[in-house]
């Protein structure tokens, strides 16, 4: 109680002095604040804003910058000056109502000043402080550091700061701060360099801190790496020196991979990684980095393996949170849908990354081949194994619930196609059984299957090499769902290059089965194959690629085993000029293969046997052959 009444008295005094006619007065009361008032005594700190009141703090400022006079100031006085005003000006704006009035607001561009003119750390500090506060109080506060252009103070300051500093977390601070009410494109368009000299900063204290701090990093670097359209930011920054921010948020995601961390600062650093390897390519996740310091002791591999582990990991809790969410939790409410979002965007995070390496191992060549030994493939073919697995039973469960629609399932559905692709045989029991499944998923904007069908084209393209796999596409009715895959892609009036490779995988999976048909059961009704013909009449009028029409001739020639002119011209979706096209195509690929030698042999045996068994059916085709 003495020790109270004893701050009461002291407070009183200051009081009195701050209420003082001469400038000394005030000097005195505000020396005395600085030793007793408490930054949490927010009523005491209101009592001295409302005593010592804005003007004097003004001018003390003002006369600390070199713009103003106080009684008795002189040049030897206006360091102290600058130091005392900064201080109070900190422990003012504690209390947030003090902060937010357009007093303090208005002072923003000459802390701003002072912060690119001073070195003392000390000063520095209680500026960061001040402006952090005030930005908090207010979204005012926000916008006028903002068009003071307060960015480009804190990035000139960044780099030069001492790592883990309490300057290095207010400025991040400040910069989440920012990012929370200003839209990235916004600063991108108006602060590119500046932004990219952030980056470089944040990705240093994000690999070398060890402290709560690291996550702030890690939180910062995701918000600006991880938007839509950073093209122009990766640019620049891909300018800057040995590339050494990217080796740094490397070094810093395989710290929180490998240690004990929240599993939700875990899929944050995922999300980084992903982001990392969008813009640098797979081999990011192996790359190392030449520095003038001692090499880099940690094995190259590491952040792959890292990176694999926990993706799996990830896929495995979230697809069981995404079915519990689907088909146990209570539906149509605000928590449930907002969950299964989050958790989906989560899912496809993991999803990409294991995509991704997938694509690594298929594309390992010389130049990598010392940094993916043996034992790394086999480590990273197993844990890609028992992911695979798990995305299957999450298909199962969706199959015995009736689910064929959603975005969960067909991006479930292209990492099982991206990589059975490389691995056709892995999981192979489960895979058939499913197959017929996956062949009818559709995503949430489709009105039939689709993209499923193109994500498992290159599996289904090996698998009927053989005949066992023939008849698994065979007896789940799939060649249906190639059939209408393939006249989608080459049918639509948005057709692209692009889709080249799927056309021919498409096509290759269709003669395949036509190919041994004498060896596979299979239906083909004659809407399937009429469709099938119209398709690749459609085809061979739009391309000049001799490739592709003979690929589109073998394919009729197939077909034609099937059916007759008579009976194509009794059907009411086909017509005479559907079928002229189709024998000037077979007539050209003829005529091709005997005059040019580099002619696909294959595809001219396929064709010109077929015309010798079915030309008695097609009369009107030696017509065309003539011409």
């Amino acid at each position: 109680m003495e020790a109270q009444q004893g701050q009461s008295l002291t407070l009183e005094e200051c009081l009195k002095l701050l209420k003082g006619e001469r400038d000394e007065q005030r000097l005195a009361g505000l020396l005395l604040v600085t030793k007793f008032c408490k930054a949490d005594d927010h009523s005491s700190l209101r009592r001295v804003y409302e005593a010592v009141g804005s003007l004097f703090l003004d001018r003390l400022l003002r006369t600390g910058m070199g713009k103003g006079t106080i009684s008795s100031s002189g040049d030897n006085n206006r360091d102290a000056y600058l130091n005392l005003s900064i201080a109070v000006l900190a422990a003012l704006c504690r209390v947030p109502e003090i902060a937010s009035s357009e007093d303090m607001i208005s002072k923003i561009p000459m802390i701003l000043e002072v912060i690119s003119t001073q070195s003392c750390s000390s000063v520095l500090e209680e500026c960061c402080e001040f402006l952090y506060l005030v930005s908090t109080a207010s979204e005012n506060g926000i916008m006028r550091f903002y068009e003071s252009r307060g960015i480009k103070v804190l990035a000139s300051q960044l780099p030069s700061l001492q790592d883990g500093s309490h300057l290095v977390e207010i400025s991040i601070k400040l910069l989440q701060l920012i990012l929370s009410k200003i839209s990235l494109d916004t600063i991108r368009n108006e602060y590119l360099s500046e932004l990219s000299v952030i980056v470089a900063a944040i990705a240093k204290q994000f690999a070398i801190l060890h402290n709560s701090l690291k996550f702030e990093a890690l939180h910062l670097l995701n918000s600006i790496l991880s938007s839509t359209d950073s093209s122009q930011l990766l640019k620049t920054l891909q300018l800057r020196p040995q590339d050494s921010w990217s080796h740094n948020i490397r070094v810093g995601i395989m710290a929180i991979l490998q240690n004990r961390v929240a599993t939700a600062e875990r899929l944050q650093a995922l999300i980084l990684a992903e982001s990392m390897v969008s813009i640098f390519g797979e081999d990011w996740l192996i790359s190392q980095v030449s520095t003038n310091k001692t090499q880099d002791p940690t094995p190259a591999d590491m952040c792959l393996l890292l990176v694999l582990e926990q993706s799996r990991v990830e896929i495995a809790v979230l697809l069981n949170e995404l079915a519990y969410l689907k088909y146990e939790a209570p539906q149509d409410t605000l928590a449930t849908v907002e969950a299964y979002s989050l958790k989906q965007r989560n899912v496809a995070v993991a999803y990409s990354l294991v995509e991704k390496i997938i694509k690594l191992i298929s594309n390992v060549g010389e130049n990598e081949g010392a940094l993916l030994d043996e034992g790394t493939l086999t480590k990273l073919i197993l844990q890609l194994n028992e992911t695979i697995g798990v995305v299957l039973e999450y298909l199962e469960d969706a199959k015995e619930h009736g689910q064929r629609k959603g975005d969960d399932l067909l991006a479930s559905v292209r990492i099982i196609g991206s990589y059975l692709a490389e691995a056709p045989v892995a999981c192979k029991e489960k895979v058939q059984d499913l197959l017929g499944y996956m062949l009818s998923i559709e995503g949430a904007d489709e009105q039939r299957p689709f993209h499923s069908v193109c994500f498992l084209l290159p599996m289904l393209c090996q698998i009927t090499m053989k005949v066992e796999g023939c008849k698994a596409l065979a007896s789940c009715g799939g060649l249906k769902a190639v059939l209408d895959c393939f006249s989608k892609l080459i049918g639509s009036n948005v057709y692209l290059v692009e889709d080249d490779g799927r056309v021919f995988l498409a096509c290759d999976t269709i003669m395949n089965l036509l190919l041994k048909k004498n060896k596979v059961q299979f239906m083909l009704d004659e809407s399937a194959f009429v469709d099938l013909l119209k398709a690749l009449a459609y085809w061979s009028e739009n391309t000049d690629d001799m490739s592709s029409k003979m690929m589109a001739s073998s394919i009729c020639a197939l077909i034609f085993d099937y059916t007759s002119e008579e009976a194509l011209l009794n059907n009411p979706d086909f017509n005479h000029g559907t079928l002229r096209s189709l024998y000037q195509l077979i007539a050209r690929c003829l005529a091709s293969s005997e005059q040019d030698t580099n002619t696909d042999m294959d595809l001219s045996e396929i064709i010109s046997a077929g015309f010798s068994r079915w030309a008695h059916r097609y009369p009107h085709i030696r017509e065309a052959i003539k011409m």
